[in-house]
């Protein structure tokens, strides 16, 4: 596919890019990309969204925006383990929503929207005995798409029982549905991309030409000021206007009771961990905070956000994954958040300074982890943050 093919596919965020293999395949064999795992905030470009970023001061990469409202852990495992080879000691930057991680997990109807038939049986011709697997297919049979292939569902049940594919599921999932999937998504994955590169070169257009952290928040602040005109918690106009205003009355503290500590997500999430383990990948995780002013509006108690941010980075840390910027405490700083729970403005120019030196190199020479297969219990799902080392603590008492 072209250059041109490439980059639109790297800022669309739609649909048939982030199912498809090809296509990001070719992307990340190419060298000039990095994967942006994540979700909603990715769509939220403005001048100091990491694409516009990278392409206005010359970064030697180009961010591949992997993500989009309602795409959690288990749609991103599968995305990742569809383009291993591709991958294999590479660098990628994760945003973690806190709010992936209720008690509920990922609702099986947005998990279906970006659900592909191709990288599921690209897992089952792939799939080991190990926890990992067992719990990947475990997971999708859960889900109806797990069950939309009589074969495919047959063959999870197997990797979930920890047992081999017969010699006819083999056959299917590689001659026959798997060939027939390549095959469109080789046709169909250059169609219907969304074209965000305007959104692109107008953010670019609005930066100085140099590289000023001082300059550029000075310049954040007043794009965020003059977008913040019609309301007390400094949300965009136009989101607040369309989004909030009409039921404001009635969200007032309406998030008293709402919680991230617990549900099957926290599992999901490790799924993406193996995954980059498997592949000696080198990832940067950011922890994002919410808007502290709609937060305080809405009654979201703080020990919501700082239980989630324990529990995860015990996760994170103590199996060697030490690259975290911690943005949690953040969302009370002045333009910090586009919306309600969306990094903007100076957000994103903050989250820079981490992903910045971070991807001065984008390859990986080596890199070991130490995994543990608890995370993947219903003991660990269920695990008070309290239960756990504070691992923040103790990484701030060390820098």
């Amino acid at each position: 596919m072209s250059k041109d093919t490439l980059y639109k596919a790297s800022n669309s965020l739609s649909a048939n890019v982030l199912k498809g293999e090809e296509l990001k395949n070719q992307a990340f064999d190419s060298g000039n990309y990095v994967p942006f795992i994540g979700s909603s905030e990715l769509s939220r470009i403005d001048p100091f969204h990491p694409s516009v970023l990278a392409a206005k001061y010359d970064r030697g990469y180009t961010p591949f925006l992997l993500g989009a409202p309602g795409t959690q852990s288990l749609t991103h495992f599968f995305s990742v383990q569809g383009m291993s080879q591709s991958l294999k000691h590479k660098k990628a930057v994760v945003i973690i929503s806190p709010q992936w991680f209720v008690r509920r997990g990922a609702r099986p109807n947005m998990f279906g929207f970006y659900y592909s038939p191709l990288q599921a049986t690209s897992f089952l011709e792939n799939a080991k005995d190990n926890e990992t697997d067992r719990y990947a297919a475990y997971r999708l049979l859960q889900m109806p798409s797990g069950k939309s292939d009589t074969v495919v569902h047959s063959a999870l049940l197997q990797v979930a029982a920890g047992l081999p594919l017969t010699n006819f599921q083999k056959f299917y999932l590689k001659n026959i549905k798997g060939n027939i999937l390549k095959n469109q998504d080789n046709f169909f994955s250059r169609f219907s991309i969304r074209d965000r590169n305007n959104a692109i070169t107008s953010g670019e257009e609005r930066l100085p030409s140099d590289y000023d952290f001082t300059v550029l928040d000075d310049l954040a602040t007043q794009l965020g000021q003059g977008e913040t005109k019609s309301n007390d918690f400094e949300i965009k106009d136009s989101f607040y206007k369309r989004q909030l205003k009409p039921v404001e009355a009635k969200l007032q503290n309406s998030q008293t009771h709402f919680n991230y500590e617990f549900g099957p997500e926290y599992s999901d999430f490790q799924l993406l961990l193996s995954e980059f383990n498997r592949l000696h990948m080198k990832v940067l995780f950011v922890i994002p905070p919410v808007n502290q002013r709609w937060a305080d509006y809405t009654g979201l108690p703080n020990t919501t956000l700082q239980n989630f941010d324990r529990k995860i980075t015990y996760q994170l840390r103590s199996q060697g994954f030490n690259n975290i910027r911690d943005m949690s405490a953040d969302g009370a700083q002045d333009y910090f958040m586009q919306d309600t729970i969306h990094l903007g403005w100076r957000g994103w120019l903050d989250m820079d300074q981490s992903v910045r030196p971070f991807l001065k190199h984008t390859t990986v020479k080596s890199i070991h982890y130490k995994m543990d297969d608890h995370f993947y219990t219903k003991s660990w799902q269920q695990a008070p943050a309290s239960s756990v080392p504070d691992l923040i603590a103790n990484a701030e008492a060390n820098q």
